[in-house]
């Protein structure tokens, strides 16, 4: 599975050079060499986000089998929202339960079991219904839809917040009202509008995912086991996580080799 998830990768990143390559002109860029590399990154990828292209990089360099070279470009990867901590967690419950509208008090507790308990993306969070739930004794299973189908099981107080919210089967559950779901700031613009102390935490959906992503790298989980219930595709988009958590590895090359020997 790592093998294909690599060759995957590898094939899709040459396929981009290949492209520049021919537009620009250079002819095919082979064998590969460190001028080419940084022209692509530089320039062919001049719109992707830094952790994009420290991932090009470093997939670039191991097909090359060439050291860099003195001067080469460097792709600080992008860092991901901080966690909540315990304290703010607190506060967004009592933010959440404290709503005076009832339907808004649901959706927020609803966003806050969904994002810190299963680490849910905005545009997934929104399209989770009644029947994606399964209440089980000891946990809560959610079914993922959409382009990165998955199962992810919750626990602990998300997991009970969830089963007593959970209504009608065909129900949406946040925002059960009747909204346009594929506007893009439809979570921005209700966390926005929730009344709350000034000096509350303010709820956000990336980073109640980066809350659920950081715990489960505390806790020891399995990078294999977390890239099926995050929907990430490469271990390598861990690293912006694992730089909040104490002990986690802090290069692409670390979480590749803990990948590796979690497997073997």
């Amino acid at each position: 599975m790592v093998l294909d998830r690599r060759a995957a990768r590898e094939h899709s990143v040459l396929a981009g050079l290949q492209g520049f390559c021919h537009e620009q002109g250079l002819g095919s860029p082979s064998p590969l060499v460190t001028e080419v590399i940084a022209a692509y990154l530089c320039q062919g990828l001049r719109d992707r986000a830094p952790s994009t292209k420290g991932t090009y990089h470093s997939v670039l360099r191991h097909l090359a089998r060439t050291e860099e070279a003195k001067g080469a470009p460097r792709f600080a990867g992008s860092l991901a929202p901080s966690p909540y901590t315990l304290r703010e967690r607190a506060q967004l419950y009592s933010v959440a339960s404290s709503q005076r509208r009832p339907w808004r008090r649901y959706s927020a507790q609803v966003l806050l079991a969904l994002g810190i308990g299963a680490g849910l993306r905005a545009g997934e969070l929104v399209a989770v219904q009644g029947r994606d739930i399964t209440i089980n004794e000891a946990d809560v299973s959610l079914r993922v839809r959409g382009a990165r189908q998955r199962v992810v099981t919750l626990r602990g107080y998300e997991a009970t917040l969830l089963g007593e919210l959970v209504g009608r089967k065909n129900a949406y559950l946040f925002h059960p009202e009747a909204a346009n779901r594929s506007y893009p700031n439809f979570v921005n613009d209700f966390c926005r509008q929730l009344v709350a102390s000034p000096d509350a935490a303010k709820l956000c959906a990336p980073r109640a995912r980066s809350s659920y992503i950081c715990d489960q790298l505390a806790s020891g989980t399995a990078l294999s086991a977390l890239l099926v219930t995050t929907g990430i595709v490469e271990v390598e988009s861990l690293l912006r996580y694992a730089r909040h958590v104490s002990g986690a590895p802090r290069s692409k090359a670390a979480l590749r080799a803990l990948l590796t020997s979690q497997q073997s």
